[in-house]
């Protein structure tokens, strides 16, 4: 019972017609289909509608995140107009979303997920940048980031090299490994805190299922999870982790 109640109630305590009964006013109908297919179908629906509140009750709680720890210092990155500091990546805006791509100096090539996922931001980043400022970073020289940059054809993608490695070790992983990240920073008053990270690693994957994390930055990426051979067995998803 107290789930249900969860369930129909938004985090504004907000209450919610059941799922069902919502699902129950479709009036969707395809050529051809069975009884069988609609009844179950209408039962995803259900599903689908509780999933949309669950991703809405997690984005209010995250939004009511208390203030994050202020950065330690302002870190330096290259830049394609040379070095550039982390306060000044915000630009004129109050929040700044940082990804942090695996493509450390020891790769011959980028990670192809961080790459994938990266190319669909490029469409999306030119309308983002006006509300928040944007930036990508990896480990290798800002030489060689650049050049990858033009290879891959990415105009609206602004691109910085980590060089020392502080921010990495700070914000991605402590041990400076080529792991993926994804940072966002709020300024206010002058002062630039951590807002909030992505945290959810491999260890905390359920059993045969990807370790994505949640939000997924890349849904557009896990398509393959929408056509019914996606989950043949545990670990078909397997290269689309990040390594």
């Amino acid at each position: 019972m107290a789930r249900l109640v969860k369930e129909n109630r938004m985090a504004d305590n907000t209450i919610l017609v059941p799922a069902a009964e919502l699902a129950a006013k479709n009036k969707t109908h395809f050529p051809n289909e069975s009884p069988e297919y609609r009844q179950a179908r209408n039962a995803l629906l259900a599903e689908e509608i509780e999933l949309r509140r669950h991703i809405e009750r997690v984005a209010a709680l995250r939004r009511a995140l208390p203030p994050g720890g202020g950065i330690p210092e302002d870190y330096t990155f290259g830049g394609h107009d040379g070095a550039v500091r982390i306060s000044q990546l915000f630009g004129d805006k109050d929040t700044l979303v940082i990804y942090s791509m695996m493509f450390g100096p020891q790769r011959e090539r980028a990670c192809p997920m961080c790459t994938a996922m990266l190319t669909s931001w490029e469409g999306t980043a030119r309308n983002l940048r006006e509300r928040i400022a944007l930036a990508v970073t990896a480990r290798s020289p800002i030489e060689r980031l650049l050049e990858f940059k033009k290879e891959r054809g990415w105009q609206n993608l602004q691109i910085y090299s980590d060089t020392k490695g502080d921010y990495t070790r700070a914000y991605v992983s402590a041990d400076d490994g080529d792991l993926p990240g994804l940072n966002i920073f709020t300024r206010s008053d002058g002062t630039v805190r951590h807002f909030w990270s992505g945290e959810m690693s491999g260890e905390m994957a359920d059993t045969g299922q990807d370790p994505r994390g949640a939000p997924d930055a890349d849904p557009c990426g896990r398509s393959s999870t929408l056509h019914p051979q996606a989950a043949a067995s545990p670990g078909t998803q397997s290269s689309n982790t990040p390594a």
